[in-house]
C-alpha cells in the first residue's frame, strides 16, 4: 500500500510539498484554515480541506488516523505549529515533521517528540554557503549537526587512480557512497573502481573529515 502523507500549512514551503508529492503520484491531504489557499491547492492535493488544525473533532474527520506521514509548516503562527505537531503526535501519527521559525521553536518541537525538525532558510543558506567558498563543492545536505553528503568534484589531481589507491576512509574517515559520471551515477562503487577528471564523488561522513578530504585529497 501506499503511504499516505498530510501537509499542513499551504504557504510556499507546505504548498511546495504538496506539489512535488502530486507529481510523484504520492496520495496527500492538503489543510490550511484558509479556504481561498485550499481551494488553490484542490488540483494537487488528493484530498483539499480547510479546518483548523488544533481543531480533534476535525482531524478526526478528515481520517487522520490514517496518515503515514504528517508536515507541519505554519508560516510564523508557531503557537498553532506546536499545538498541531503534539496532536499528531497525540493520534500516533508514525511520522511527525514540523518546520520550525527560529532555533526557540525547534527546541520546542524536539521537546514534544516530533521526529524531524525542518529548517528550510537555515539549510539552503549552509548549502549556498559551502558551494560559495569552495569551487569543488556543487551540493551540501546536512545529516545532522556534525554529519552529511557532500557532492565534491574530482580534478586531474586524482584522475584514472582507483578508490583503493585514494584509501578515502583510511586517510580521512569519510566515505565515497557514489560517484556521478554524465547521467550515469555508480551506487556503492567498487574498491576498483577509477575515478576521472570531472566525476561527481558522492561522499559522507563527519563534516571535518569532509573538509580536509575536499582540502587535501581531491
Amino acid at each position: 500500500m501506499k503511504n499516505q502523507y498530510a501537509v499542513f500549512g499551504l504557504g510556499r514551503f507546505g504548498g511546495s510539498l504538496v506539489k512535488e508529492f502530486h507529481e510523484l503520484g504520492a496520495e496527500v491531504l492538503a489543510i490550511d484554515i484558509d479556504q481561498e489557499i485550499v481551494n488553490q491547492f484542490s488540483h494537487y492535493a488528493t484530498y483539499a480541506v480547510q479546518i483548523n488544525a488544533i481543531d480533534e473533532d476535525a482531524l478526526k474527520q478528515v481520517g487522520i488516523r490514517n496518515i503515514d506521514h504528517a508536515f507541519v509548516s505554519f508560516g510564523e503562527n508557531i503557537e498553532s505549529s506546536i499545538l498541531t505537531s503534539l496532536l499528531l503526535k497525540e493520534f500516533g501519527i508514525p511520522k511527525v515533521w514540523a518546520k520550525a521559525h527560529n532555533e526557540y521553536h525547534a527546541k520546542v518541537l524536539e521537546k514534544i517528540g516530533v521526529d524531524r525538525v525542518i529548517h528550510p532558510e537555515r539549510d539552503m543558506a549552509k548549502r549556498i554557503a559551502h558551494h560559495i567558498v569552495s569551487e569543488k563543492i556543487i551540493d551540501f545536505i546536512e545529516l545532522s549537526e556534525d554529519h552529511s553528503i557532500v557532492e565534491i568534484i574530482a580534478s586531474k589531481k586524482v584522475h584514472n587512480k582507483s578508490l583503493s589507491a585514494l584509501d578515502v576512509r583510511a586517510k580521512f574517515g569519510c566515505n565515497i557512497v557514489g560517484i556521478q559520471r554524465g547521467n550515469e551515477i555508480i551506487v556503492s562503487p567498487s574498491a576498483e573502481e577509477l575515478i576521472f577528471d570531472l566525476d561527481v564523488l558522492i561522499v559522507m561522513g563527519h563534516n571535518d573529515d569532509i573538509n580536509r578530504f575536499e582540502k587535501e585529497g581531491v
